[in-house]
């Protein structure tokens, strides 16, 4: 995996393919077939990785930090900004690929429900009576992406992101009736 996210960095997207692996990794091209199976099967694994890694991360600061909406709210921007620059610009990348085929819109349409079911646990205590709505969650994540990409093309600092996300985060569940606490 790590050749994978190496060769992506180095040479693109378009340049991952099952035997370019397997030179990269000095493997043969059948182990390379055995494990993915098709370059399909390599994007989804990458894309997996990743997205179990910003759940994790996102969950254990979740846990560790105060149940308040304006810490929620930074820990939710704080794991997805970090995990996204962790990552690099090969991530947004593998994003791209992952529209080219069904299987992979799939997973990727998988992903952000888990992500945003995980923000909607997470921020519901302060939404009032009226449920955050999956538009409002779906704007989150639509700022969460393209403040992680800005920052990760160097456009704006990683606190600039993390900020804009975070008072985003809070406008939107406080659009459902409830004081920030």
């Amino acid at each position: 995996m790590e050749h994978a996210w190496r060769l992506i960095r180095e040479e693109g997207t378009d340049a991952l393919t099952l035997a370019r692996l397997g030179e990269v990794a000095g493997v043969t091209k059948p182990l390379v077939y055995d494990h993915f199976e098709t370059r399909t099967g390599l994007l989804a694994s990458l894309y997996r990785k990743y997205d179990l890694r910003q759940i994790s991360l996102m969950d254990e600061a979740l846990q560790a930090g105060t149940p308040d909406l304006l810490s929620r709210a930074t820990v939710i921007a704080a794991a997805y900004v970090g995990c996204v620059l962790e990552q690099g610009r090969e991530i947004s990348g593998v994003i791209a690929a992952l529209a080219g085929s069904p299987e992979l819109e799939a997973l990727r349409w998988e992903c952000e429900a888990i992500f945003m079911e995980r923000c909607r646990i997470a921020l519901s205590p302060f939404a009032g009576e009226r449920p955050l709505s999956t538009a409002g969650l779906r704007a989150m994540l639509g700022a969460a992406e393209a403040l992680s990409c800005a920052a990760a093309r160097g456009e704006i600092s990683a606190a600039e992101a993390e900020e804009e996300l975070s008072g985003m985060i809070v406008a939107v569940v406080s659009r459902r009736g409830s004081d920030v606490r």
